[in-house]
């Protein structure tokens, strides 16, 4: 068994309502920080990739990476090509209290909807896990930016957990550290570079 003391489950509890009531076994998919801060107990960790959807900045972020006036972007799940990320396996007797942890840091503001996704894991598995995508009718939902026009809006915003570069670079620095490319991050960063450098 593992644990991450980076977030505390806590004791309250969210009715079911048919989510991962008929999972066999419960995981979790992460594609951003869920991956290095899960912040909940798992009994196992491994590689994996979900279809269907792909990671994207497709979030304003109007309070920790930019203002209300000048919003920056945040990682989302959106609809179209694959993501690789990691799985974590959830003991049935910490479910409940995992999906209420869960629940609690992806669905404040509501910008993201709760799913069951197909995972493929890196031993060959096929599974069911449950992730959270973005929800393209949320008024946060920044639709799908070219790279260049991401790199520009992350390059020159600043929120309260500081600038928006910075969580892009800290980003690719960890997927770096995992052996996990994702070559459209990785051209915003190195656009966000550029200009960074041509200002100079």
């Amino acid at each position: 068994m593992f644990s991450n003391g980076a977030g505390k489950v806590g004791a309250g509890r969210f009715n079911w309502n048919g989510v991962a009531r008929d999972m066999d076994e419960f995981w979790v998919f992460g594609y951003g920080s869920l991956m290095w801060n899960p912040g909940f107990t798992f009994e196992e960790r491994l590689p994996a990739r979900t279809f269907g959807f792909r990671r994207s900045l497709c979030v304003w972020s109007y309070v920790h990476r930019g203002t209300p006036d000048r919003p920056g972007l945040v990682l989302g799940l959106d609809r179209g090509g694959s993501c690789r990320g990691v799985a974590f396996r959830v003991s049935g007797e910490n479910r409940e209290d995992v999906l209420d942890y869960l629940r609690r840091r992806e669905l404040v503001t509501n910008v993201y909807l709760e799913k069951i996704l197909p995972v493929s894991l890196s031993d060959g598995r096929q599974v069911k896990a449950v992730g959270y995508v973005v929800d393209r009718h949320h008024v946060q939902y920044a639709g799908a930016l070219e790279i260049e026009q991401a790199a520009e809006i992350v390059r020159v915003s600043v929120g309260q957990s500081g600038p928006n570069d910075t969580y892009v670079f800290n980003t690719l620095a960890h997927l770096k550290d995992m052996g996990i490319r994702d070559h459209w991050l990785e051209g915003v960063g190195a656009a966000v570079t550029a200009r960074a450098q041509a200002a100079v």
